[in-house]
């Protein structure tokens, strides 16, 4: 009985044995085995460079309502925030003082103009005593006088009867110089404001251009370079000469907005080694707004044929980044690359890769340098026309 229990045991031991070796196997197999990686060339495409600023925008025009005469204001004919057009009524001053003003300048102009009727006269008789000797040189000069400071009374009141009736029906008026956005009102009627040419008038409101508008920006002294010599090689005569510049707002994903250069700086700052660049765009619905934050997105090189891959295929290694190439005996092998800008979700690689070589896109976690791996291929994605390769 002992003997068929000890036989029964030894068989049990035989089996398991048996069966660990068997899984070893198939693990040792598993491993031995190359991982499956998916292949692709790299994708050739036409693209420009694409630099990337942030700037704000301006307005083209900016005006502040001062008045020139100091009153009483009695009106205000907008709303806050309104769009206004050249030549709108904004502020009323009180008209009544200077109506008074005007007819007291009108008095004194008809009072200058009798002096100088009665002065002419006087002249004409004073030539008929002086042919007959009856009044002297002396007398006669003295009435010639008389009548030239006469005249000269008549056009000094003329003057400020001009001037009286331009404070009332011209500066009593505020309107708007310009076509824009009115900010809110500064003073409330019934307030006593100061005008005049002297640094303390009083600010009424602002008026802003919106369409177009503005965009500022900076950059560093290597790029402007760069961009003169561009602009010099299509014939543009400079940065400033037109180059076209696309633009996005902090909530937009994609560059929508077209605009062009239309000034760079004179001067390179001393301070910060850049020079200040300026764009224009259409604002026909007025949401770009002066102040608004951007990024605008300038050429920087001419169009030129690139090798582009999927950005997940590249690999880093500390400072260096990297790709995994499968060789002809289908063994993966590790390329330093240089990486360019991304283009529709493709890198552009500006060295390192060659138009035949199969980069490893999907399973670079398998797969290590130097080891064997089954690749199996992917369709490259159609290349398109001449595209903008944007910053990463």
């Amino acid at each position: 009985m002992d003997a068929v229990r000890r036989a029964a045991r030894l068989a049990a031991l035989v089996a398991a044995a048996a069966l660990a070796g068997c899984g070893q196997g198939q693990q040792q197999k598993g491993a031995d085995a190359a991982p499956a990686v998916t292949v692709a060339k790299p994708v050739q495409r036409t693209v420009v460079d694409q630099d990337e600023y942030v700037g704000r925008f301006v307005a083209v025009e900016s005006v502040e309502i001062r008045s020139r005469l100091s009153g009483y204001l009695s009106a205000i004919h907008f709303t806050d925030g309104q769009m206004v057009t050249k030549g709108d009524l904004l502020f009323s001053i009180d008209r009544r003082p200077f109506e008074i003003a005007l007819e007291q300048m009108k008095a004194n102009l008809a009072q200058a103009r009798a002096n100088l009727a009665f002065t002419e006269g006087d002249l004409q008789r004073g030539q008929q005593l002086l042919g007959n000797k009856t009044i002297t040189e002396q007398a006669y000069d003295q009435r010639t006088q008389a009548k030239s400071v006469a005249a000269a009374a008549v056009k000094a009141q003329e003057a400020m009867v001009n001037s009286a009736e331009l404070d009332l029906n011209e500066y009593s008026e505020l309107r708007s110089p310009i076509d824009g956005r009115i900010g809110d009102r500064r003073v409330a009627v019934g307030n006593l404001i100061t005008g005049g040419a002297g640094g303390a008038t009083t600010l009424l409101a602002t008026i802003v251009s919106v369409d177009p508008i503005r965009f500022e920006f900076s950059f560093d002294e290597a790029s402007y370079l760069r961009y003169q010599r561009f602009a010099m090689g299509n014939k543009q005569g400079g940065v400033d000469g037109g180059v076209p510049v696309s633009l996005k707002l902090i909530d937009e994903t994609d560059f929508v907005h077209n605009g062009k250069i239309d000034f760079v700086d004179n001067v390179i700052d001393r301070s910060s080694g850049t020079i200040r660049g300026r764009a224009v765009f259409a604002n026909p619905d007025g949401i770009l707004t002066p102040g608004m934050f951007g990024r605008i997105r300038v050429p920087g090189s001419p169009p030129y044929t690139a090798l582009l891959i999927p950005d997940a295929a590249i690999g880093t290694e500390q400072a260096r980044k990297f790709v995994l190439v499968v060789d002809d005996h289908n063994v993966a092998r590790q390329r330093y690359i240089t990486v360019g800008q991304l283009d529709d979700g493709l890198r552009v690689i500006k060295d390192g890769l060659n138009a035949d070589d199969r980069v490893i896109v999907n399973g670079l976690m398998r797969a290590r340098a130097d080891q064997e791996v089954t690749p199996q291929g992917e369709a490259s994605p159609p290349p398109k026309g001449p595209s903008e390769a944007k910053a990463g």
